[in-house]
């Protein structure tokens, strides 16, 4: 007879709070360049991510996420992982991708978390550069 199993809500936000503790560990969002090349099977840690960008208001290693926060909704069930928009104020950068990972304070052991490709280059030229995450969070789990 064959089966099919289905994740409990709760147990999956568990699990994945066993990997980062999104709330209280530091959470990081990096930039980079169009040169860089995301790879979900390959990169693991920040060591394997290349070409951030560089230029005035930014800082290597990105920002620090703020009111980061992982709910579950039963009635829905969906994880929702989310936090404030980062912005870089006067700052004057290019950049293609944002990397999220948990900062450990050593690349070779700070987890790769998601990644965005803004789908073109954005650029702030002595302004704002900000990531607006989606209305419904950084990113969402429907777990069925």
């Amino acid at each position: 007879m064959a089966v099919s199993a289905k994740l409990f809500g709760n147990a999956l936000l568990t699990a994945m709070c066993a990997l980062w503790d999104w709330e209280d560990d530091t959470i990081k969002v990096m930039l980079c360049t169009d040169s860089y090349t995301p790879d979900q099977d390959a990169h693991d840690y920040k060591d394997d991510v290349d070409n951030e960008v560089s230029g005035a208001g930014y800082s290597a290693g990105g920002a620090t996420l703020a009111s980061c926060s992982l709910t579950y909704t039963a009635g829905t069930n969906v994880i929702k992982v989310d936090a404030d928009d980062p912005t870089w104020a006067a700052s004057t950068i290019t950049a293609r991708y944002a990397v999220i990972y948990k900062s450990t304070g050593v690349d070779s052991t700070s987890p790769l978390i998601a990644y965005i490709d803004f789908g073109e280059d954005k650029s702030s030229d002595n302004g704002n550069f900000t990531i607006q995450w989606h209305a419904d969070g950084i990113a969402t789990i429907t777990v069925s």
